[in-house]
């Protein structure tokens, strides 16, 4: 090959890999873990119908009959909602929005059963909202919105999941699209109050967060590290508003495992699902863990509530792929580690060596990986040959 040609290839070699140096960097610097990690990350637990008592029992059941190789049973973390509308107040009050809170009397069977899996070790609770909406906004649109001024009367005990999806953001005024920013100090107020609420609650401050529908902002993180939260469960990146058409909306900006945000909080990426009532299988919890694990990170499976209650056959086949997600897990990877979310936060912040990499070879593999996931990086580098290269060294590593 002429040497014009090696310096040319060299020469847009060193401009690719220059114009990325800082996402290469960035994925160089997030952590990568020594054993595959496996996190089922469930939503939308606490306030609300009563037949989850009943679905955290059976998910106690099959969790609990389960062990990775040190012993441990798998975790379900559980993002639990303190408080949802007071359907009795309200049909004699319209006016003044009134709340039920989790350790309310008539919410006792589904106490008790989110207790007994904490006790047990196979449920972490995290903080996911003291509602699943902003009150305020709620009754902002109750006055032009037929359902959901129904919503907030109607028989037992009522279910976030039946609002329209936009309302069910808590951190931003969606009464109105696009929606409005909420002012900092009733950020700071309202996350005070839920601080609050979890406390009494669980007899602990909460210390993982998962914001609901993944909308929040640089005021609701200050507000929560100054209540003892340390670690923000995103999926990858951050969405502050609801646009127009009442989607989530962001600045496009990616989270990495083990980045910071305000209050130094840490962030932890959970971009994988796992919802047996939308179609997902066993078989999609174990790619996902496939693909975490070759790049070096958790694997952290969302799911919700929904999949496990209501019609029983499909609660029994969403319970049904869970337990066979978590028998093949265990068979295909030998050293699996089950972790509290938690925990994985903690080891990262404190460079725990016993669960993070530091062995360079390790680390060049799943480096590699995960450049591969910058698709137009990636797309450039097969164009210009710079995969070759990579690929040998990844050989090597």
């Amino acid at each position: 090959m002429p040497g014009y040609i090696i310096f040319f290839l060299f020469l847009v070699w060193g401009g690719l890999l220059g114009f990325y140096s800082s996402d290469l960097r960035r994925r160089w610097h997030e952590p990568v873990l020594r054993y595959p990690v496996l996190v089922i990350e469930s939503d939308d637990w606490g306030a609300g119908p009563l037949e989850q008592a009943h679905a955290l029992d059976a998910l106690r059941q099959i969790l609990q009959s389960h062990r990775d190789q040190t012993g441990r049973y798998p975790v379900m973390t559980v993002g639990v909602i303190l408080g949802i509308v007071d359907r009795a107040a309200m049909a004699t009050n319209h006016s003044d929005y009134t709340r039920l809170t989790l350790d309310d009397a008539r919410l006792s069977t589904v106490q008790t059963a989110l207790r007994a899996g904490i006790k047990d070790g196979v449920l972490a609770p995290q903080l996911h909202g003291l509602e699943h909406y902003w009150p305020a906004a709620l009754m902002a649109a109750a006055n032009t919105d037929g359902q959901v001024a129904a919503w907030l009367v109607g028989d037992g005990i009522a279910r976030s999941e039946d609002l329209p999806s936009h309302l069910q953001s808590r951190w931003t005024g969606a009464a109105t699209l696009p929606s409005l920013p909420i002012a900092e100090a009733q950020i700071n107020a309202a996350a005070a109050q839920e601080a609050e609420v979890y406390m009494r609650i669980f007899g602990v401050p909460p210390t993982v967060a998962v914001p609901t529908t993944f909308v929040w902002n640089d005021a609701v993180e200050r507000a929560w590290a100054t209540h003892g939260v340390a670690c923000i469960v995103t999926p990858g990146t951050r969405h502050e508003s609801r646009d127009g058409q009442g989607r989530p909306s962001g600045d496009g900006r990616t989270i990495l495992n083990g980045e910071r945000g305000q209050g130094g909080v840490l962030y932890l990426v959970r971009d994988n699902y796992f919802e047996p009532a939308l179609g997902h299988r066993a078989e999609n919890g174990l790619a996902a863990l496939a693909q975490q694990t070759e790049r070096g990170r958790p694997t952290l499976l969302e799911t919700h509530r929904f999949n496990f209650l209501g019609d029983p056959t499909q609660s029994g086949a969403a319970l049904g792929e869970l337990n066979r997600l978590l028998t093949e897990a265990c068979a295909r990877y030998p050293a699996l580690r089950f972790l509290s979310t938690q925990e994985i936060a903690e080891a990262i912040a404190h460079d725990d060596r016993n669960l993070i990499e530091t062995n360079v070879r390790p680390r060049l593999r799943a480096w590699l990986a995960r450049i591969r996931t910058l698709p137009r990086f990636w797309k450039l580098a097969r164009l210009s040959g710079l995969a070759v290269p990579l690929w040998l060294l990844g050989k090597v590593a």
